[in-house]
């Protein structure tokens, strides 16, 4: 008896969890799985929204490597955007993270706002076009007019030598989302005893403090931090169709989620945009799994 009681008990706990876990489950399914696994699947069809799927195999995969052209310069841009402003914003937000941590609660506070701020702007594009607007009054074109620099104002935002230095600039400038936030309130609540055992098991300066006694407490909040960052990075498309257009000058700065927007939203292919998107996802994927390969010793 005591034991089937022990077991109702537990079984009523279970129930209670799972209960908890619930909605969390229904949505992670219906905005999560359900849409990811229904992209699979119409990568495969020829699908214009109208009228029902029609099976074509292979051929959006085929058409996207072999028939399309500004696919390759949406990946190109996609990979230089993710390779740089991933890592880049993910390694800046720490830095001043750690930096931050070391200031009075305060001026903590204050500079945690301001770093923040961005993320927390709706429409700033309007300051960056300002500041690169073609024209003389142009607030960089001015200051380098003034400055016997220039003699020409240029045009950076339409100009394919420099609009997408600038959409990189400006996306690494963005980079302070959530996961900043989750640098901030991880170092916030680092246990100082650790360090003071790592001063008599002989540790000489911070960098082996940073790395033998503050990444092992913060893995979690490291890892946070770089599922955001590659999704930011590689979804990357709202910086540069508001900063340069949509399209860009020769396509310069067109991205994989500018692409899929223009072949599901504008031209309702939805099969061919289906199969950008699953390729997306797969890189997103991949780069996953060697963030994680890489934190994996601080997860413990």
């Amino acid at each position: 008896m005591e034991k089937i009681k022990r077991r109702n008990k537990d079984t009523g706990k279970k129930w209670a969890y799972y209960t908890m876990i619930a909605p969390f489950l229904v949505a992670f399914t219906l905005f999560m799985v359900i849409p990811i696994v229904s992209s699979i699947v119409l990568s495969f069809t020829n699908f214009n929204m109208v009228q029902w799927p029609d099976f074509v195999g292979l051929d959006n995969y085929w058409r996207i490597f072999t028939g399309d052209e500004v696919f390759m310069i949406a990946l190109k841009n996609t990979l230089a955007l993710a390779l740089v402003v991933g890592p880049g914003g993910y390694l800046i937000s720490f830095i001043v993270a750690w930096f931050i941590n070391e200031l009075g609660r305060g001026p903590r506070t204050l500079v945690t706002f301001m770093v923040y701020s961005p993320a927390l702007a709706g429409n700033i594009y309007f300051i960056w076009t300002y500041i690169f607007s073609p024209d003389r009054r142009g607030f960089l074109n001015n200051l380098l007019i003034q400055m016997g620099i220039l003699r020409d104002p240029i045009s950076w935002l339409t100009d394919t030598n420099y609009n997408f230095a600038i959409v990189m600039i400006v996306s690494l400038w963005m980079s302070f989302g959530v996961g900043f936030l989750s640098f901030i309130a991880a170092l916030k609540a680092l246990d100082r005893s650790y360090y003071e055992a790592a001063a008599l098991d002989g540790l000489k300066n911070r960098w082996q403090e940073l790395y033998y006694v503050t990444f092992p407490q913060i893995g979690p909040q490291l890892m946070f931090g770089a599922v955001n960052s590659i999704a930011g990075a590689f979804a990357t498309g709202a910086v540069s169709a508001a900063l340069t257009g949509n399209p860009s000058t020769e396509y310069s700065t067109h991205t994989l989620l500018l692409h899929i927007s223009d072949f599901g939203h504008t031209r309702y292919e939805m099969g061919y945009a289906s199969a950008l998107s699953v390729i997306l996802f797969a890189m997103m994927l991949l780069a996953w799994f060697l963030c994680s390969k890489v934190l994996r010793k601080f997860m413990d």
